[in-house]
């Protein structure tokens, strides 16, 4: 029913948008030493771009020049806004997925999507905002029928014909030598092929050499370390980066593996421009939900205009829970207190605001970025909050948490960092203790 119902949605979208008086082109060339480069109004355009809609004065104020979209959702608001920002969109057309129930041997259903893109394109394709089709993302996810790829070329295709101003892409999750090989097969007519990647992007560069793609191509999402790419405790809860460590992969990545292939690369999206619930509250976005920014952000303003930030984000150096670290197996009795601390800066000497809470380790985790319910803070878990330090209480029922600590500067950065622990029944017999070894337990 979501499926039908969404494809219906793209072919009224002609009620909700106008025409657009003249379109800017865009088109890709390569040089004659082989150099691809995106061109915009006959002028050369690097992508410095974030994945979202929000935030866009921010954006600007970085250097930033591009957003991201997934779909065509309020298309003409997310255009115009870009535009009055003097910012492009990467539109995405969102096509179905075979893990969300589409078939695509359901020629009917296949036809109904290509004319709900015909007419989404034929609608948007003029405004002066637009910059590039993104023709699906990660369809390859946990798929088997290739016939998606036809799918994806016929679009593409309708496109070249409808609108001659815009080149195509098609996202897939990761770099898998055999979808490029099943889109340069099947699907000719993508233009630029667009990647989604996190902690293999520095494989990216020769990887997309050795599959034999012969083109340009976007890094569409990049960020920290993916929530499956990290170590896990025996229970199996993934360790997350603090905000200061992933300001240092931010950085490490971008000089190095996107900036540093001038040949093919044409630019990059990063990910999460906003905030959402994806393994924790924290994972992937680079504002709070208040709309404060972090230290990533600071380290790109730095990168995309060559000048630091007058007001920089606080600094996580270390977390402590009952003298481990993040990483440990950590063990606590049901109910018990223990202590917590934090090292933590900041660079500009700012009066720093520090809330610790206890949160349940979330068991609605899903695939390829679909909507998580956040799971909720313990209430009346933390006894005494000296800031860098702080006194818990475990809470009563067995199973997985997280402590979080949250900093604040009041200028509108935060910085986070969070500690998973195992909360384990008290043994009647045993007189209190605030921790036990993981030895004794069985997970």
């Amino acid at each position: 029913m979501y499926t039908i119902i969404r494809l219906v949605m793209m072919l009224v979208l002609v009620a909700n948008v106008q025409s657009f008086a003249q379109a800017v082109k865009v088109e890709m060339r390569q040089s004659a030493n082989g150099e691809w480069q995106l061109y915009r109004n006959n002028a050369p355009y690097y992508i410095r771009g974030a994945g979202g809609s929000t935030q866009l004065d921010k954006l600007v104020s970085m250097g930033g020049n591009s957003i991201r979209t997934w779909s065509t959702d309020n298309a003409k608001e997310v255009l115009d806004a870009a535009h009055t920002k003097g910012l492009t969109v990467m539109m995405g057309l969102w096509v179905q997925h075979e893990r969300h129930g589409f078939d695509y041997n359901d020629k009917e259903k296949v036809k109904l999507q290509l004319e709900g893109f015909t007419s989404v394109v034929k609608e948007l394709k003029d405004h002066p905002a637009l910059l590039i089709w993104a023709v699906g993302n990660e369809v390859d996810l946990f798929y088997s029928n290739t016939a998606v790829w036809d799918a994806v070329n016929d679009i593409a295709k309708m496109i070249h014909e409808v609108d001659p101003n815009h080149p195509t892409c098609t996202v897939t999750a990761g770099l898998d030598p055999e979808e490029v090989r099943l889109i340069n097969e099947k699907a000719k007519h993508i233009d630029i092929y667009g990647i989604n990647t996190y902690g293999d992007l520095g494989k990216v560069k020769q990887g997309i050499r050795d599959a034999g793609w012969k083109g340009a191509y976007i890094i569409s999402e990049w960020g920290p370390n993916g929530h499956w790419e990290v170590a896990k405790t025996k229970w199996g809860s993934s360790v997350e980066q603090t905000s200061s460590e992933k300001a240092d992969s931010y950085e490490e990545r971008y000089t190095q593996f996107i900036s540093g292939d001038t040949e093919k690369c044409i630019g990059s999206y990063v990910f999460l421009w906003g905030q959402k619930q994806e393994t924790t509250s924290t994972w992937y976005g680079l504002f709070s939900e208040k709309g404060e920014s972090c230290e990533a952000l600071d380290r790109l303003e730095k990168i995309w205009t060559g000048k630091t930030p007058s007001n920089t984000s606080p600094h996580v150096d270390s977390v402590m829970v009952n003298g481990q670290v993040k990483g440990d197996h950590i063990l606590i009795v049901s109910e018990e207190t223990f202590e917590v601390s934090a090292s933590i800066s900041d660079p500009n000497g700012d009066k720093l605001k520090v809330n610790w809470q206890v949160i349940p380790e979330s068991t609605d985790i899903r695939s390829g970025g679909d909507a998580e319910n956040a799971p909720q803070p313990i209430p009346g878990s933390v006894l005494r909050n000296k800031g860098e330090t702080a006194k818990l209480r475990a809470p009563q029922k067995e199973g997985a948490y997280r402590v979080y600590l949250t900093i604040t500067d009041g200028n509108g950065h935060y910085a986070y960092a969070n500690v998973p622990f195992y909360v384990v029944p008290r043994d009647k017999n045993a007189a209190p203790a605030k921790s036990v070894s993981f030895k004794k337990m069985t997970l």
